[in-house]
């Protein structure tokens, strides 16, 4: 199989193009940043291009059997370049596919299309409401492949909870950095709620199956999650527990952080955008009986067992991460009014 991947620089892409290897003949990794290519598989070969441009998907997908589109901009990017990036980019990967014949694709999309419902567990066909840029921009996205859907192109679109595994950084960091100080670790609320999880390994799997599961079964909308994952207390707890650092658990009123954190968020001196603030009191879980009935899938990893391996790598790379700040997941955020929080807990 000569597989593309779309962002393959990003932390997806990274460990699709890792795991996935010895199943291709070649990768093909097409993103706007620029590879590491010592990270990288030797069936793994370089494409600079912007989702964006038609014709540069084109050119790139050519003779390619199989797409996994995981190119997107984040919630932390100007407004802009996240519809720029997540719908026009997937418009133009997708006719860029159709036009190379491409068999199969994946479209990795969000649970972020759900907002912030009140009934759980969330099922594929409940409804749409995307809470900020993000989500309204994946639910764009997924229109556009339904489009495309209709004229013919295999489409598997996945609906991820936030995967976390060996690499990612991002908001994860800033825990796993409170956590190692032997810091008290905020929760917004009392941490009853439930909030699913998802290791990345597990994710690719589910990834696999849709680029490889006959096409009248890939070819619609699948959930994925952890299947295994109680409240938020416990999760973090288990996670303090293992580190040893002293490190435990803190409750909050959510009605007395929740202002705070969106009047930082809106000053830019935090990293903590709506989706994280506005849905970490709630329970936030989908129901992945389709995938698993449909496609097979079984997940390996509980949400403790995500956050405790994740927290080994960083405890081992941290020193090679020191200083690196941006905006992606394989990337520090900048703490901002949050590294003064932390002094004082």
């Amino acid at each position: 199989m000569k597989l593309a991947v779309t962002g393959g620089a990003g932390f997806l892409g990274y460990h699709c193009c890792n795991e996935l290897a010895e199943k291709c003949d070649e990768i093909r990794v097409i993103d706007i940043a620029r590879l590491e290519v010592a990270e990288y598989p030797e069936q793994v070969q370089y494409v600079a291009g912007d989702v964006r441009d038609e014709a540069a998907m084109r050119s790139a997908l050519s003779g390619c059997d199989a797409l996994i589109h995981a190119a997107a901009a984040l919630p932390l990017w100007k407004r802009a370049d996240i519809f720029s990036t997540n719908v026009e980019g997937t418009r133009a990967v997708m006719a860029a596919a159709l036009a190379n014949e491409v068999a199969r694709v994946v479209e990795i999309s969000s649970t972020a299309v759900y907002g912030v419902p009140k009934k759980h567990p969330i099922y594929e066909k409940d409804p749409l409401v995307g809470v900020g840029a993000y989500g309204e921009a994946k639910i764009a996205a997924e229109k556009v492949c339904d489009e495309f859907r209709e004229r013919g192109l295999c489409i598997c679109t996945l609906r991820p909870k936030t995967f976390i595994g060996t690499g990612r950084m991002g908001v994860f960091q800033i825990l796993y950095d409170w956590v190692e100080s032997g810091k008290k670790i905020p929760i917004i609320g009392d941490g009853t709620n439930r909030y699913q999880l998802l290791e990345v390994e597990d994710l690719v799997r589910a990834i696999y199956l849709g680029l490889t599961e006959p096409a009248e079964q890939a070819n619609d909308v699948f959930n994925v999650g952890a299947t295994e994952f109680g409240m938020v207390a416990d999760d973090v707890g288990a996670l303090c527990d293992y580190a040893g650092s002293g490190a435990r658990v803190m409750r909050t009123k959510a009605w007395v952080v929740k202002p705070l954190l969106e009047l930082a968020w809106v000053l830019k001196v935090s990293p903590l955008y709506k989706w994280v603030y506005g849905t970490a009191d709630t329970d936030s879980f989908v129901a992945t009986e389709k995938i698993e009935e449909v496609l097979g899938w079984e997940p390996e990893y509980s949400n403790a067992q995500a956050l405790i391996r994740s927290y080994e790598w960083y405890l081992e790379h941290k020193g090679e991460i020191s200083g690196a700040e941006g905006v992606t997941h394989r990337v520090a955020w900048k703490q901002g009014v949050l590294g003064i929080v932390k002094r004082f807990m």
